[in-house]
């Protein structure tokens, strides 16, 4: 009879923690987020192509985690690597609500191309477009639309701890104008009770200015996805630098992201206690990797997620999938 009421209390607390599983797409984009009632957030979609390999990454993670279908889909912006997986991660999973900033500015047989597919989704789901400051409307979560179409929310996010002048942005530098996808990625700030986790997708330099300069507008986080897979064209001290981030995930390919300049620079932020890659960067060399148990894939192809669990009361884990390293916050 204890057995019993002690297996029914740990399914219990176990049912109370929010999942976050940084998929590997070989150097694209992909986020799932299972909320404590089972409700599905995807974020991005990975590759097309190479046999269905990330669609196939995707809904294996989503299978082990009982999920039957996507019921957010957020598409941080149209680029190959965030939306080229989304007609084949459809033909598995459906698609509930469909959620991106509207249109792809970007013209070209490429980009007409994921336009194309991104407009036969449609067709499949309910699409919303987000702006600045919107909610994603997820039970026992919070969420805000930080940055979406190129624009900022004004002032700081309601979410935000610990919001406020950034004495880093006296030194912050400016970087070429981005005119593309990129610089109108959807950025969320995500608050599960005292957990904060951050994800701008491929946000570039100058539109991480707008975010922590002169404010901070996300405050401190607990978890942070790095931006644009660890590139130095994005990854701006004067924002990742501020945000006192326990854990930082890369989601780097072996030979894509994962910039050396990037890496240090990340490593190096105030409050940092780990930073995990899902790869091994080739690009960064021996020198610049973190240490074996914090990289998910050491060699392609790879496979290996990174996952988190996180509580209400801000403490949360991160294991490597490959090793079962485990770290606690």
């Amino acid at each position: 009879m204890w057995f019993a009421a002690a297996v029914l209390c740990l399914m219990s607390a176990q049912a109370k923690d929010l999942k976050i599983f940084f998929i590997d797409v070989e150097g694209g984009q992909c986020t799932l987020i299972v909320t404590p009632k089972g409700e599905s957030l995807l974020i991005d979609t990975g590759w097309p192509g190479n046999n269905s390999r990330d669609a196939e990454r995707i809904a294996a993670v989503a299978k082990k985690n009982k999920i039957k279908k996507i019921d957010w889909l957020l598409i941080t912006h149209f680029h190959t690597d965030h939306v080229g997986g989304i007609t084949t991660l459809m033909d598995k999973l459906p698609v509930v609500n469909l959620l991106s900033h509207g249109k792809n500015i970007e013209t070209g047989k490429g980009p007409d191309q994921l336009t194309k597919m991104y407009d036969e989704a449609k067709t499949k789901s309910k699409e919303t477009v987000l702006k600045a400051g919107d909610r994603i409307p997820i039970a026992g979560l919070d969420i805000e639309v930080v940055t979406a179409a190129g624009q900022t929310i004004v002032g700081a996010s309601s979410l935000a701890r610990g919001a406020g002048d950034n004495q880093l942005c006296g030194a912050a530098t400016k970087k070429e104008i981005d005119k593309g996808e990129n610089a109108r990625s959807v950025g969320i700030l995500l608050k599960f009770g005292e957990f904060r986790f951050l994800d701008l997708g491929d946000l570039t330099w100058n539109k991480e200015t707008e975010v922590a300069c002169p404010v901070n507008k996300v405050g401190k986080v607990d978890l942070y996805l790095s931006t644009h897979h660890g590139l130095w064209a994005s990854n701006n001290p004067a924002l990742t630098h501020a945000l006192g981030a326990k854990a930082i995930v890369m989601n780097n390919g072996d030979k894509k992201g994962g910039e050396a300049p990037a890496i240090d620079s990340l490593r190096a932020a105030p409050g940092l206690q780990n930073f995990w890659q899902l790869h091994y960067s080739v690009n960064a060399g021996k020198d610049h990797n973190v240490e074996d148990p914090y990289i998910a894939n050491l060699t392609a192809p790879g496979g290996f997620n990174v996952e988190v669990t996180a509580k209400t009361d801000g403490h949360f884990t991160v294991t490597n999938q490959r090793n079962k390293f485990t770290k606690s916050y």
